[in-house]
């Protein structure tokens, strides 16, 4: 079984390749607002490098978000395009999922969070169980103040893990039992996306391209300024 994983929700994109073996190639990239222009060949480049041709894929997993809403497209655009060219399955991921999984040995509380742009993060809250990490709330959206205070309220210890813990630090940092993961795992993963879907696979958790649903949690940056114009009207 090989799975190309493609990721796409924050400000990098990426893409790898695996199956049984593990990941075989993996890369990724952050350039601004040209997810469009890198993804495909980034694609190329790891096929290249695992020696993997288009037509030896069968299963396509995706970064369902949350995240950006113009990335996030551009990932899932490729990756249902891709599906269905070649006629496989697919698996999506949530964004948050992929934070998490890296952090996975962590006994504390995991908080993984995405910066969602307006003063706002996307996160949910995880904890470890054998094998992996179990997510035991569902992912929101809301202020970091707010997101603060639910720490403070349940005053447990927890890793902050995310891109998101470390555009608002200075929020954290005063949490009594509160860390921050590194900076080096604070964007998704591509080869997490590869070692979560091939487990996925072995449970056959496959959907079809029109199956796959996108986690936005809210409408995006454009539709919110068309309506705030409309109220200056």
């Amino acid at each position: 079984m090989i799975i190309l994983g493609i990721e796409s929700a924050t400000s990098q994109v990426g893409c790898a390749i695996g199956g049984h073996e593990g990941v075989l190639s993996s890369v990724h990239s952050s350039r601004g607002k040209r997810h469009a222009e890198n993804l495909t060949p980034q694609i190329e480049f790891v096929l290249e490098q695992a020696r993997i041709t288009m037509d030896e894929i069968s299963v396509v997993a995706v970064d369902i978000g949350p995240g950006l809403y113009t990335g996030l497209r551009v990932g899932i655009t490729t990756a249902v395009s891709i599906a269905f060219g070649l006629g496989v399955p697919m698996i999506g991921v949530t964004s948050l999922d992929l934070l998490a999984y890296p952090v996975r040995h962590c006994s504390k509380l995991i908080v993984a969070t995405i910066d969602a742009r307006r003063g706002e993060v996307f996160h949910a809250n995880y904890r470890q169980v054998p094998g992996g990490v179990q997510r035991i709330s569902e992912p929101v959206v809301s202020s970091p103040d707010d997101l603060s205070a639910d720490l403070l309220a349940h005053g447990n210890e927890a890793l902050l893990v995310g891109d998101g813990a470390l555009r608002y630090s200075e929020i954290f940092a005063g949490l009594r039992g509160v860390e921050a993961a590194e900076p080096s795992i604070a964007y998704p993963s591509a080869a997490s996306i590869v070692q979560l879907a091939h487990a996925k696979a072995l449970r056959e958790e496959f959907v079809t391209p029109t199956e796959l649903e996108p986690v936005y949690l809210r409408k995006p940056d454009a539709l919110e300024v068309e309506k705030q114009n409309r109220k200056l009207l």
